[in-house]
């Protein structure tokens, strides 16, 4: 096959895929379905405790914070998405994607209190981060795994998403460490 044959079959599936993935939502994660409102209060709830707790004398170093966290777990759950280990099969709306009630919210704003907690308390990073990764993969995914609202395949399973939520918090904690290091050197300067 030819470069640009290639690229028609590609969005020719692509297309397809798109029309099945609006039918399914229309059927089963439509407004009208119970699941369809859960994954919004998912998405909303925790946006408003986090602006209702954020310390807004750091709100930048923190929200960098929360945005690296979703900014990883956005890329981790395109990775999990496309090859089916990790599936959200209900969703707000078919053109975003799947898991942004998660990957947008929940998570970074669960992540996001822990390092505004720990970094204002002088509290164990380390340990509250697992206990957080442990709520959310042994805990929310164990539920939202007996409601049907995600599927696991290939393998994969609260442990895995434990160890890949602990990964992401401590890759997101080194960022902002970084980035707020360079910054206090250049005001320093």
């Amino acid at each position: 096959m030819s470069y640009s044959e290639y690229w028609e079959q590609i969005y020719s599936q692509s297309e397809k895929m798109n029309s099945l993935i609006t039918s399914y939502w229309r059927e089963f994660s439509g407004l009208t379905t119970w699941q369809f409102w859960v994954v919004l209060a998912l998405m909303v709830l925790p946006l408003i405790l986090v602006y209702l707790a954020v310390d807004r004398s750091r709100i930048f170093e923190i929200f960098f914070f929360g945005y690296t966290v979703h900014i990883l777990w956005t890329y981790a759950d395109s990775f999990f998405e496309r090859y089916s280990y990790f599936v959200h099969t209900y969703f707000l709306f078919p053109m975003f994607p799947y898991a942004l009630n998660m990957t947008a919210s929940a998570l970074p704003v669960g992540f996001l209190l822990i390092y505004q907690y720990c970094t204002n308390h002088r509290k164990s990073f380390l340990l509250y981060t697992i206990l957080g990764a442990a709520v959310f993969a042994f805990g929310f995914a164990t539920l939202e795994e007996w409601a049907g609202i995600v599927h696991f395949n290939k393998g994969m399973n609260q442990f895995y998403l434990f160890l890949i939520d602990v990964a992401i918090a401590f890759a997101a904690y080194f960022l902002t460490m970084f980035v707020k290091r360079m910054s206090e050197n250049i005001k320093g300067k």
